[in-house]
C-alpha cells in the first residue's frame, strides 16, 4: 500500500473509521467529565459569608444554613464586653466568595468567666506598686480597707470579703479590695498582763 493509498478514506475506510469514532469517543468522555467536575466541585456556584460576628451560635447557624453554608465551633475566648455564646470571630471573613456547602469555622465567646491568679502584692509592694499591678492584671479596686500599720503598705488582697492567698484565682475583672496601713502605730497587747484590779489580794 503507497502513503497515497494509506492517506485516502476510500481505501483504507476501516482504519480511518476506526480513529474518528476513538476521537468522537474520547471528545464526548472528556466533556461528561468535565461537567461531572463542575456538578461535584459546584463550579460557578459561589455564595457571599454573612457577617457573624455578635450573632449567637444558633443564629449564626441559621443564617448560614439559608445560604447554603454549614459552621462548627473551632475555638472560644473570652470578651468580657459580649454575652456568653456569641461569635466573636468566623473564618473566611464576612465578604469572602466561596462555594457552597464551605465550612465556616467559628470562634464563640466562652460561657464560664475564667479565672485567674491574682498578683501576689500582699506583704510584698507599696500601695502604689500593688494598685498598679492589679490594674494591669485587668482587676478593678474598691475602696481601700485601713489598718493599723505602715502607711501605704499593703498587707492584704480581698474577694468578696475573703482574704486571698498567692494561689487563689478569681474570675476576670472581679473588683478587689487591698488591706493598706494607715500609718498608725500597731499597738501590742501582753496576753499575759492581768489586771492589778482582779489580783486576789490573798496571793500576797
Amino acid at each position: 500500500m503507497t502513503i497515497k493509498e494509506f492517506f485516502s478514506f476510500k481505501k483504507n475506510f476501516l482504519f480511518w473509521g476506526s480513529l474518528l469514532a476513538m476521537v468522537v469517543v474520547a471528545g464526548v468522555l472528556i466533556f461528561f467529565s468535565l461537567r461531572g467536575i463542575d456538578r461535584y466541585t459546584h463550579h460557578g456556584e459561589a455564595v457571599v459569608v454573612p457577617t457573624l460576628k455578635g450573632k449567637s451560635f444558633q443564629e449564626a447557624r441559621k443564617v448560614l444554613n439559608d445560604n447554603d453554608l454549614v459552621c462548627v465551633i473551632a475555638d472560644s475566648t473570652y470578651a468580657k464586653d459580649q454575652l456568653p455564646g456569641v461569635v466573636l470571630e468566623h473564618n473566611p471573613e464576612s465578604g469572602s466568595r466561596v462555594k457552597k456547602g464551605r465550612l465556616i469555622y467559628l470562634t464563640v465567646n466562652t460561657n464560664n468567666t475564667p479565672l485567674i491568679a491574682v498578683p501576689d502584692v500582699a506583704d510584698n509592694s507599696s500601695f502604689r506598686q500593688g494598685e498598679a499591678r492589679i490594674l494591669a492584671a485587668g482587676f478593678k479596686l474598691d475602696e481601700v480597707e485601713l489598718i493599723p500599720g505602715e502607711r501605704d503598705w499593703i498587707y492584704a488582697v480581698k474577694y468578696n470579703g475573703n482574704e486571698l492567698t498567692p494561689t487563689d484565682k478569681v474570675p476576670v475583672g472581679a473588683t478587689l479590695t487591698l488591706v493598706v496601713g494607715s500609718g498608725e502605730e500597731v499597738v501590742v497587747t501582753d496576753s499575759l498582763a492581768v489586771d492589778s484590779a482582779e489580783i486576789d489580794e490573798s496571793w500576797f
